[in-house]
């Protein structure tokens, strides 16, 4: 499956960063492209300088409301980051309009931070024209859901979260949902490797991206996953997760046992990759929830087995009772076992209902602040009015 992906605010662009360096990292070792086009979009030029990987002409790093934030951001105010998507959105479809590669794209996958001001505030935006623009192509967005120290430090985070998250609900065809605080807990330093956690938020599509534009006939599987498979899949809310065992070579002490003791083995290793694949899903969520799911097994040829495929499969359908399942292997990866997972069409998301939740209460307590803060201005107002001024 191939993407153009379209990262808008600081935090979008460091991710469609990723994703462009992902596909470097595809072609080299794999000979696959899976990226089509990658556009990095900003208020803040500093921000667009600091890239590595996107191409740095501007036709994919593209400044956006340049007379209005002077290069330098609109400071967390997504409604400012919205006005200036509808204002400037054109530019960012020319850009991808002249992209010659563009045909062979599956999707788009635009990327965002529900708590940033640009990111936020455009997301939803650009989703609307670039599907106004390409109908018949479906349109994922990406959000980027904020740290918990944000979140309690900065009330405007919770606003300009649920703002985002009911635009894009009601504009995407699907919307990946990604908790950044899931990434803190493996124990990266916050200040000194947010590019290890960015670089952890897009490595789980590699092997599904792969899968379906694999062209050597040895690492073309017996299912394969292809884009068709993957957009009949991802619908509404989704999240997605990334599973590995290690299946170095297993020594048996029998040679007669070798066949059962081995199947055993290697199904355990699945069933090991499965739940890790669900224990690092980019957002908690009740796996029961799900409309619809998919999942890719990648491995050594010689590790499948149709005993492997059944077990997966059954573990799956426990985990997601009412859902639409599809399935495909990957004949590629060397000593490990790998498990891709997306659930999609998910009922329920708890921390998304929270973000509504807070903002509506957070919405009339700004307003309050505003009024009083009126008064008091109108009364110090009042106490100076027989004060002489120097200007007079």
């Amino acid at each position: 499956m191939k993407l153009v992906v379209i990262g808008l605010g600081q935090c979008g662009c460091r991710i469609a960063d990723e994703f462009a360096n992902l596909n470097k990292i595809a072609r080299a070792q794999r000979g696959i492209q899976i990226v089509s086009g990658a556009f990095a979009v900003n208020t803040d030029a500093a921000d667009l300088s600091g890239l590595k990987h996107i191409k740095p002409d501007y036709q994919y790093r593209i400044l956006i409301g340049g007379r209005k934030t002077n290069g330098h951001g609109v400071g967390k105010i997504n409604e400012l980051g919205a006005e200036i998507a509808r204002s400037d959105g054109d530019k960012v479809i020319d850009s991808i309009r002249s992209v010659k590669s563009l045909f062979e794209a599956d999707a788009f996958l635009l990327v965002a931070s529900a708590g940033g001001g640009t990111g936020s505030g455009s997301i939803a935006i650009i989703t609307k024209l670039v599907k106004d623009r390409w109908p018949d192509m479906p349109v994922y967005d990406c959000v980027v859901l904020p740290f918990e120290h944000e979140q309690e430090t900065e009330e405007r985070t919770i606003y300009n979260c649920a703002t985002c998250l009911k635009a894009v609900n009601s504009v995407a065809d699907a919307v990946f949902l990604v908790d950044n605080q899931r990434y803190v807990a493996k124990d990266f330093s916050l200040m000194n490797n947010l590019s290890k956690i960015n670089s952890m938020i897009v490595s789980p599509f590699y092997n599904m991206l792969c899968a379906g534009e694999e062209k050597k006939q040895k690492y073309i599987g017996a299912k394969t996953l292809d884009a068709g498979d993957i957009m009949a899949t991802i619908s509404g809310w989704t999240v997605i997760g990334y599973g590995q065992s290690d299946v170095g070579r297993i020594r048996l002490p029998f040679e007669q046992n070798r066949n059962f003791i081995r199947k055993n083995m290697e199904t355990n290793k699945g069933i090991q990759a499965m739940d890790a694949a669900i224990g690092d899903l980019s957002l908690g969520c009740n796996p029961a929830d799900a409309g619809r799911a998919l999942y890719l097994l990648t491995a050594p040829v010689k590790e499948m087995n149709m005993e492997l495929v059944k077990e997966l499969g059954d573990y799956v359908r426990d985990l997601c009772p009412q859902a639409t399942i599809r399935s495909g292997d990957y004949p590629r990866e060397k000593g490990n076992l790998d498990i891709t997972l997306i659930l999609s069409e998910l009922k329920q998301v708890e921390k998304v209902r929270k973000y509504f939740e807070r903002s509506t209460r957070y919405i009339p307590e700004v307003k309050k602040r505003r009024e009083d803060a009126s008064v008091s201005l109108k009364e110090l107002e009042d106490a100076a009015k027989d004060v002489p001024s120097l200007l007079d």
